[in-house]
């Protein structure tokens, strides 16, 4: 049986779910984007090969191993991207939460259900069919629960809107002694750079209290402010809107020194190691034009 144990991001990992590119298909015609990012290099001819982001995320899965992580990968489902395991699902202390997500993905869910198996069935929810939520925007915080969504009345009309209020409140029941904080996320179908997919793409806390943001990201500006005041300014590090698109919020954190990030995050690496962080650099620059990279590729399943 696996002891589900998820209380924030950084924690020193013991076990997590690796997503595959093993198979991943074809490259996906215009009209099968889920989001700008994809469409963009469908259109331009610069959608990545298989055989690029098969190195990439083995590369990530060799710096698991030095670290000692139990790596569990989902079953193969032939011409099937499978890469994005975040979305699928999530755990928030001994819970493992089945995301409600867009029914083309359905199958995904099932690649890991040998691994969902293995959690005592009393622990293992899934959201009612109006809750809509992927793990990229579900961030546990010790006894906060951060949820990025979108509540406009055009939701429907976005593809890049993935998580609505109704899951925000089904979460706020399931964790009743926690706070669960939502933002509402910048939502556009046709240009990534004013897009925030998910919250892990213009946020995420790494090391001890300091965390990654991109203003533009968020909608409200009371609450981009609320988190900067919650860790501080000086421990925040500010992304710009390239940076953003090329997803430097989207690190994996191994422990709190120690960060998986893109060899090219130049700037946030240099910081990183200013804060004492040891920085493990992978290439994820193939797989990052889906717009999502290392944090979106994984499901934390256990840490201390």
């Amino acid at each position: 049986m696996l002891k589900l144990h998820i209380k924030d991001e950084t924690s020193r990992l013991r076990a997590v779910i690796l997503g595959t590119a093993e198979s991943c298909g074809p490259t996906p015609s215009l009209d099968e984007a889920y989001d700008p990012k994809s469409a963009q290099h469908i259109a331009a001819g610069t959608y990545p090969l298989e055989k690029d982001m098969l190195q990439e995320m083995e590369a990530v899965a060799a710096v698991l191993k030095k670290y000692d992580v139990e790596v569990f990968r989902p079953k193969v489902i032939k011409d099937y991207n499978q890469i994005f395991s975040r979305d699928i699902g999530f755990v928030i202390d001994n819970k493992f939460i089945k995301a409600n997500i867009l029914p083309d993905r359905e199958r995904e869910i099932e690649a890991i259900q040998y691994i969902i198996d293995q959690v005592p069935s009393t622990h293992v929810f899934r959201l009612p069919e109006d809750a809509h939520v992927e793990g990229g925007d579900v961030m546990p915080y010790n006894d906060y629960l951060f949820v990025g969504t979108y509540t406009g009345s055009d939701y429907s009309q976005f593809i890049t809107a993935r998580t609505n209020k109704e899951a925000v409140d089904y979460l706020a029941q399931l964790f009743p002694k926690k706070k669960v904080v939502s933002f509402e996320l910048r939502k556009s179908n046709t240009d990534p750079k004013e897009n925030a997919l998910h919250l892990d793409c213009c946020f995420q806390p790494v090391g001890n209290g300091k965390a990654i943001i991109h203003k533009n990201g968020f909608l409200i500006e009371e609450e981009y402010d609320w988190l900067v005041n919650l860790f501080g300014k000086e421990n925040v590090f500010e992304i710009t809107k390239e940076e953003m698109y090329q997803m430097n919020s989207n690190v994996f954190s191994i422990a709190p020194d120690v960060v998986i990030s893109e060899k090219n995050f130049t700037r946030l690496n240099t910081w990183l190691r200013s804060q004492d962080i040891t920085v493990e650099e992978v290439p994820y620059g193939e797989i990052a034009k889906q717009e999502g990279l290392l944090r979106c590729s994984t499901l934390p399943l256990i840490r201390d």
